[in-house]
């Protein structure tokens, strides 16, 4: 593990002449390519001086240790030695995790997408509560949000909604979204107090550059049309509203958002270019199954992930056994606490693995 943190520990230094070079600075290619690379070594790196120095200080104390000390000084050695110890401990786990595998997509964009499931209008109500709780934490995070299709229903809520969050590792805190969601509560129609159960189902995706999926212009049948708005009434005339069909997949995406069809069209293509880079993915993970034993929740999207439960203030993440009382909190887009114990769960079976 040594060789390796002081291996990167020189690419960051080779980095930092790179990044000061004329000709580099002159190449925005390069420039751009190497200040991302540079960006996440820096997190290994700065850990892993930490690391030395500690290790450093606490060589010293056992050499101090050997000396003839009197009795408060031998005490106050000891109990720095058990600190550093500590320290050095806590830093090589650190370590570890810093070291594993990462996500390619972890940095990028997102782009989700939420569906009222089963339960009909409180499916398309819960799909609501999920939205704003997601834009809500995306708020927390510095993130923003672009919504990029909506279909409203009549009684509020969405039969699906389709947003893209922009910022930085966006994917690597929402992927574990991906499956169904469940409801338990009272609906306001409900007159005799029955508890529903509904379910709203969510899609995450990491947004998919133009190099990194070619589709070609033929393979695509673009098809324009009036945009409508609920019930189907008509709220455009002109053909602004565009579906695109990837012909080799079969994947049709359909965006009316915008009232200019260019507009339109450039969002259909982001959330297509992305959902066939998901399609790949997903088709690439089922080929391992190991890699699938280490996924916490970016795999089979009809599992059943969480359940929220209104009458007893409560969610529970079902992949990790998490049971958290504060709905109320986490609907109000405080779900930090969720991800991270997901994040935690899958870096140790990670680490597991590599021990195995």
């Amino acid at each position: 593990m040594i060789d390796q943190l002081q291996s990167l520990e020189d690419r960051y230094e080779k980095l930092n002449e790179l990044l000061s070079d004329p000709e580099v600075i002159n190449d925005t290619k390069k420039l751009r390519e190497y200040s991302k690379e540079q960006s996440d070594l820096q997190e290994v790196v700065q850990a892993y001086r930490e690391y030395k120095t500690t290790t450093s200080e606490l060589d010293d104390a056992k050499v101090m240790l050997e000396d003839n000390l009197d009795d408060d000084m031998y005490e106050m050695v000891k109990m720095e030695i058990g600190e550093l110890s500590e320290q050095k401990e806590e830093l090589e786990e650190r370590l570890k995790v810093l070291l594993l595998p990462k996500d390619p997509n972890d940095d990028k964009n997102v782009i989700m997408e939420i569906r009222g499931a089963a339960g009909g209008d409180e499916a398309a109500l819960f799909a609501g509560d999920l939205f704003r709780m997601y834009s809500r934490y995306a708020e927390t995070q510095g993130w923003k949000i672009d919504v990029m299709e909506a279909n409203t229903t009549g009684v509020g809520g969405y039969k699906e909604i389709i947003f893209m969050i922009n910022g930085q590792g966006a994917y690597s805190k929402l992927k574990y979204e991906n499956g169904a969601h469940r409801v338990q509560r009272v609906p306001e129609t409900e007159s005799g107090g029955r508890i529903h159960t509904s379910t709203a189902t969510v899609v995450v995706m990491p947004e998919a550059e133009e190099v990194e999926i070619d589709i070609h212009e033929k393979d695509i049948r673009v098809d324009t049309f009036a945009s409508s708005g609920p019930g189907g009434q008509s709220v455009n005339t002109t053909m602004s509203a565009v579906r695109l069909t990837h012909m080799p997949t079969g994947i049709v995406v359909s965006i009316q958002d915008e009232k200019s069809q260019i507009k339109n069209k450039e969002k259909a293509m982001k959330v297509l270019r992305a959902r066939i880079y998901d399609k790949f993915q997903q088709e690439a993970q089922a080929e391992y199954d190991e890699t699938r034993k280490t996924a916490v929740g970016t795999g089979d999207r009809s599992e059943r992930i969480r359940t929220y439960n209104f009458p007893q203030n409560r969610v529970t993440d079902h992949r990790i056994g998490l049971t958290i009382q504060k709905l109320d909190q986490i609907l109000e887009g405080k779900i930090g606490e969720v991800i991270d114990a997901l994040l935690i769960e899958e870096q140790t079976k990670k680490l597991e693995q590599i021990g195995e």
